[in-house]
């Protein structure tokens, strides 16, 4: 069964749902940017977060990282809420780490970044909203 409003079948989305450890690269303090509202509704949706972005310290006592290579343990799914260049360098990173799931909000995603997740083994999400998805599966 395709998710409405995407080319990817129910069973690929709830296959990334299933796993437990994200890291939110593009995280902001900014309660009205979407890099805040992923951040807490995969939090409040019982997830372990991990907040990216080197600007940041921290995001309400969270600590914020500079990048996936200094996270406390490698994540199970890399969230891009980011402009695509940084998506693009930080699925390489990825490949090097050894991350294998990659779900690019909506604006974070390029062909270039997807093509690269292709071609090196990394399932990837794009044009599919994380919260949207969560929120069906929760029964919000």
């Amino acid at each position: 069964m395709r998710s409405e409003g995407s080319g990817y079948d129910q069973e690929t989305i709830d296959e990334f749902l299933r796993e437990k450890v994200y890291a939110v690269v593009g995280v902001s303090p900014n309660r009205e940017k979407y890099g805040y509202r992923v951040f807490r509704d995969l939090a409040e949706g019982g997830y372990t977060v991990y907040c990216v972005n080197p600007l940041y310290d921290d995001i309400e006592g969270e600590r914020c990282y500079a990048d996936i290579s200094s996270l406390p343990e490698k994540p199970d799914v890399v969230e891009f809420v980011c402009p695509p260049e940084v998506t693009a360098s930080v699925v390489r990173e990825m490949a090097r780490l050894g991350i294998s799931k990659a779900w690019m909000q909506p604006g974070a995603e390029s062909p270039e970044a997807i093509a690269f997740c292709e071609k090196h083994g990394i399932a990837v999400l794009h044009d599919v909203c994380v919260m949207v998805e969560r929120r069906r599966k929760a029964g919000e």
